[in-house]
């Protein structure tokens, strides 16, 4: 009893003292342990047998559970309650080190000591309270075990299992911070836990934590598996995919807490799994790319932090604390040749390190055998130093111009002897791969050379010259000397000159060996002393391609390649217009245009590349060869079409007034045809090219069409592009850019809505089984998003339309009234009313009174059916109520009617009949999916190429009570569907058609699209032979949206089939001779470009007469 009385008493003054301060804990740990000694001595024997009861013991145990549960109810964040948890974890773990020492009991480890009986069964006291309805105790056990668990030694197998299958399941605890406690907790039986033990399909517990580390929505939890998890070669990738996390600090711990812990190791300490020696190449350029490339500061921060201190890791040997042979060392990690990332790591240290990069001296000997990693870190530290205006350690390391030169012509020399022993004895790539890689930074390097010294400069402009004059030069290395001579020249027409005159030197049939002795001997055509604007000697050119052996003619197309690459890199280098530089001429007929009309491929490409780049510095050539681009668009091989797309868009910005402009003639046919190749392509590549090249001039303002930004809203959320990542990613930053950069833009964003919000619910309701796409209240909520006024951009010309969601709201309204919009979508559309802004104070009444108006007639006629639909429309009306107050203070329907400026909303609020009430609403139809067969959305495109208003206007009653005639939809078959028709609501299901299989699909309209010069404006532009009925019967073609990249199976085309039908029955119209046309277009196949045909003569006239 007295044994009872001291624990009962001793036991809460030490939780007592514990739970006011850290600092006491180890004396409390003495104080208990020695009073749980005194009680495990107090025992009984039980009457008639041998079995002692230990009656102290488990008073004292009793009394310790009893302070712990008071503990279990506080709630998360509580100071008190978090010391008293480290109190008992530090407490086991002094009992168990007691037990160790053998001080307690004179029994072996295997025996039943007081310890462990003390420790197993606060362990099962704590498993109970995992299955607590409360939150804060099922956290507090967790966090008592997490503190515990540690400090355990071996457990029993039955004690293992049970709290590992106990963790596993608090892992996914709907609260996050109880699964932050039981990842660590897990984390820290994961050495223990044998993959073979669990069976069947159990995830081991570090398989766990990666799912968690992958997966959770939590960034607590993330972070905490993050830091807690076993770093391994399996969990390894896992742990790098972090870099991409959403959550800056998960990011920022990837660097600065895992991978910067490995990369400190002690000299003397095995280096694991994410020690950067032991890390891939690859592994090593994702953490720098992610790193350095992160958007945050602080992750940036922390990643040169990190590649810092790997500067110091990677060093081995005895040449281990040298500044110099460390970088090497680090730069050895990279593929140099490959990476393009291994500059911002070297920068990242120059920056990071300073003591490296104070400490860094090029002398002779340096220069001296120069290898891959010498010549990248010389040049690099010259880059640096030049952007940083460091001009005191540039002057020490930066060459004399001669020397320099004499270095370049080793390197060149070196590099042929690898290229002909490689042809010869079949030599080593490796070699010839780093002397080419060494020469490509010697001539990087010599651009921030000073020119001061004539002699040299001369020097070394003349070898450049010669280099690029030869066959054997690597293609790599043209556009770095012709940077070289561009710095060197003084002039953009000198540049021309001489890259001309080599050009015609290359494609000379004579002697290869005396044009090389001329360059190299003549000075005075190679020198800026020598005529700057003279025409180059005319060649006398290669022979007809019809005289030429076979051998001949691959010599002469691979001669034809290197002048083209010449060409292209010189025009890549000019900012003068071409009636500027009159050579060009001389080039664009004897090259340019012989290889535009080729048949073979990279021939071709590298002839419209040229072209198209004359083209941005010649407006007349631009206006006449754009045809010849927009030809080769439909037909072309990927390849080409991508190059060609390129040059299109280019065109398009830089002569935007010639092309774009209002005055335009053919801008709106250039817009439409490349629509109409947007919906045709299956490449990714091309779709994700057209898609940039639209969201470029839409950006720069070049381009406010409606239509493309509708199809660039359906292609963005189409299920079909869900695998195109570039597209995705382009237009994931375009659509928030484009919108809140301009109040414009916003207005833009908000008319489109409906017509896509429409089109994309039927998409979502006719997906395939294995097809995802986003849900329609995702679709209102990115648009709610876009077009939100408080997240546009305010400037000194431009302030937020505090009215675009006003009008939205209208908008939506109106389209609820619509009967036929499906249930799902009436939901969607309702809760996106929630979250629209609605202007604190506003001057424009007659909106306010037609939203309230609106409101009241939707919620009394035609009111929803869905009661989360109802409920957000109530919540609307309150807030509108509640916000407008005093403009709705004397709300009466009656005195509205008089006004003028509401006529219009009343005629349309009086053609709406209510609903009875055995009438239900419309529900979405579910389609029959297939998991075999697959097919494209049909829900996903524009039935026309205006808004949605006018796809679904009905007529409304002017002032005089007669109907306005209004154009009617292709759907409608009478007056009554005509009526029943909201404007603004998106279109039913019904009228909408299905995509036709690709065989049937109509070709490109390849008509000429004629371009008006300004010295041809006298011209009518009526040559397009088209009247102004064909241009409007032009604005409702389909918006383009890709197609599908599968074979419709024959089912689904009879379906379309007969959906084409019904909708021609519907309005009343004949169906075209789509047979004859499938016919004519299958009868011979598409040529691979207009030059491709057996008519030479008349393709070459064509080209000609494009180009003249």
């Amino acid at each position: 009893m007295m044994a009872t009385r001291t624990v009962a008493s001793s036991i809460p003054k030490a939780f007592e003292q514990a739970q006011n301060s850290s600092a006491n804990h180890q004396k409390n740990f003495i104080a208990l342990h020695k009073i749980h000694i005194d009680a495990a001595s107090k025992t009984e024997t039980i009457p008639g047998g041998d079995a002692t009861k230990l009656v102290g013991e488990r008073a004292f145990e009793d009394c310790f559970i009893d302070m712990v549960n008071r503990v279990l109810v506080v709630k998360k964040g509580t100071t008190v309650a978090d010391r008293v948890v480290k109190f008992v974890a530090g407490y086991i773990k002094f009992l168990n080190a007691k037990s160790t020492e053998g001080e307690v009991e004179g029994l072996d480890d295997d025996d039943d000591t007081t310890a462990t009986r003390f420790t197993y069964r606060l362990l099962k006291h704590f498993l109970k309270g995992f299955q607590a309805k409360d939150k804060n105790v099922r956290y507090r056990v967790v966090c008592f075990v997490a503190e515990v668990i540690s400090q355990l030694g071996e457990l029993d197998e039955d004690m293992y299992n049970s709290l590992r299958a106990a963790l596993l399941e608090r892992v996914r605890d709907k609260e996050s911070f109880i699964r932050v406690q039981a990842v660590a907790a897990l984390a820290k039986i994961c050495g223990s836990d044998d993959t073979a033990e669990p069976g069947g399909d159990e995830q081991t517990a570090t398989e766990v934590l990666e799912d968690l580390l992958a997966n959770d929505p939590s960034p607590d939890v993330r972070r905490a598996a993050l830091l807690n998890i076993p770093v391994t070669v399996q969990t390894l990738p896992a742990v790098l995919a972090r870099t991409r996390d959403v959550d800056t600090t998960v990011r920022r711990l990837v660097y600065a807490s895992v991978l910067l812990a490995h990369a400190e190791l002690p000299d003397d300490a095995m280096p694991g799994a994410a020690h950067p020696r032991a890390l891939t190449i690859a592994q090593r350029e994702l953490i720098v790319r992610n790193g350095l490339g992160d958007r945050e500061p602080a992750v940036r921060a922390a990643a040169g932090k990190l590649v810092g201190a790997w500067v110091d890791a990677v060093s081995v040997g005895t040449k281990k604390g040298m500044i110099l042979e460390d970088l090497l060392a680090f730069l050895g990690t990279f593929d140099l040749r490959e990476s393009a990332v291994v500059e911002d790591a070297l920068l990242s240290v120059f920056v990071t390190r300073v003591d490296v990069f104070d400490a860094l001296e090029f002398d002779e000997e340096f220069w001296r055998g120069l290898t891959p990693e010498k010549a990248f870190l010389v040049r690099v530290f010259v880059d640096h130093c030049v952007s940083t205006k460091e001009n005191a350690p540039l002057e020490k390391v930066l060459p004399v111009v001669t020397a320099h030169a004499f270095r370049i012509q080793e390197a060149y020399n070196s590099l042929l002897d690898s290229l002909a022993a490689a042809d010869e004895t079949g030599g080593d790539d490796e070699v010839t791969d780093e002397r080419e890689f060494v020469l490509a930074e010697l001539l990087r390097l010599a651009l921030n050379l000073d020119y001061a010294d004539e002699i040299g400069r001369r020097r070394l402009e003349q070898f450049v010259r010669h280099m690029i004059s030869q066959e054997a030069l690597p293609s790599g290395l043209v556009t770095r000397c012709l940077d070289v001579l561009r710095t060197l020249s003084a002039s953009e027409r000198d540049l021309i000159r001489v890259v001309v005159e080599v050009v015609h030197e290359l494609r000379d049939a004579n002697d290869d060996d005396e044009v090389i002795n001329e360059l190299i001997n003549d000075d005075a055509d190679t020198t800026i002393d020598g005529p700057m604007t003279a025409a180059p000697r005319a060649p006398r050119g290669p022979k007809p391609l019809g005289e030429m052996t076979a051998g001949e003619r691959e010599r002469a197309d691979a001669m034809d390649v290197r002048c083209l690459d010449l060409c292209i890199g010189m025009l890549e280098r000019v900012n003068g217009t071409f009636e500027e530089n009159s050579t060009l001429e001389g080039i664009l007929g004897e090259l340019i245009v012989p290889a535009v009309k080729r048949k073979e491929l990279v021939l071709r490409e590298k002839g419209l590349v040229c072209l198209g780049l004359c083209c941005l510095i010649a407006r007349r050539m631009a206006l006449n060869s754009f045809q010849l681009f927009l030809s080769q668009v439909q037909t072309a091989p990927e390849v080409l079409k991508l190059r060609v797309l390129q040059v299109v868009f280019d065109v398009l910005m830089v002569h935007e007034g010639d092309f774009l402009a209002n005055a335009s003639v053919g801008g709106g046919r250039v817009i439409e045809f490349l629509l109409q190749v947007l919906g045709n392509e299956e490449s990714d590549r091309v779709q994700a090219l057209i898609c940039t090249g639209f969201a470029k001039l839409m950006l720069s303002g070049m381009i406010s069409d409606e239509r493309v930004l509708t199809s660039l809203a359906l292609i963005y959320l189409s299920p079909d592009t869900a695998e195109n990542q570039e597209l995705r990613q382009c237009l994931s930053y375009f659509f928030p850019a484009y919108s809140y950069s301009s109040p414009a833009h916003q207005r833009l964003m908000q008319k489109i809505f409906l017509p896509v919000f429409s089109q994309l619910s039927v998409g979502y309701r006719e997906l395939d089984e294995d097809q995802e796409m986003v849900s329609p209240a995702q679709v209102c909520a990115m648009f709610v998003d876009w077009t939100d006024p408080q997240k546009a951009i305010e400037t000194q010309v431009q302030t937020p339309d505090q009215m675009v969601h006003v009008d939205m709201a209208v908008s939506i309204l109106r389209a609820l009234f619509n009967k036929d919009i499906p249930r799902t979508d009436k939901k969607a559309l309702c809760q996106a009313l929630t979250k629209l802004y609605l202007p604190p104070e506003t001057d424009d009444d007659d909106k306010v009174r037609t939203l309230k108006l609106l409101v009241h007639n939707l919620r009394t006629r035609r009111p929803p059916r869905d009661a989360s639909a109802v409920a957000a429309l109530a919540k609307f009306d309150d807030a509108l109520s509640r916000r407008f107050e005093k403009q709705l203070e004397d709300f009466n329907e009656a005195e509205y009617r008089q006004l003028e400026s509401l006529q219009e909303l009343f005629g349309f609020l009086d053609d709406i009949m209510p609903l009875d009430e055995d009438e239900e609403e419309v529900e979405a139809p579910v389609s029959k999916k297939r998991g075999a067969r697959k097919r494209r959305s049909v829900s996903v495109k524009t039935d026309v190429t205006s808004t949605a208003d006018e796809g679904a206007r009905t007529p409304s009653r002017g002032k005089s009570g007669k109907a306005r005639s209004k154009r009617r939809r292709t759907s409608q078959t009478d007056d009554d569907e005509a009526d029943d028709t909201v404007e603004g609501s998106p279109p039913s299901e019904v009228p909408t058609r299905s995509m036709p299989r690709r065989a049937a699909t109509k070709k490109v309209d390849m008509t000429p699209i004629r371009l008006e010069g300004d010295d041809e404006d006298e011209e009518e532009q009526d040559d397009y032979g088209e009247s102004d009925d064909d241009e409007d019967e032009e604005d409702e073609e389909s918006t383009p949206v890709p197609r599908s990249k599968r074979h419709v199976p024959a089912r689904t085309a009879e379906k379309s089939a007969k959906m084409k039908s019904k909708v021609l029955q519907r309005t009343g119209g004949t169906e075209q001779d789509d047979d004859d046309d499938n016919e004519d277009d299958g009868a011979s196949e598409p040529a691979d470009s207009i030059m491709d045909s057996d008519s030479g003569g008349e393709e070459d006239n064509e080209v000609d007469g494009m180009l003249g």
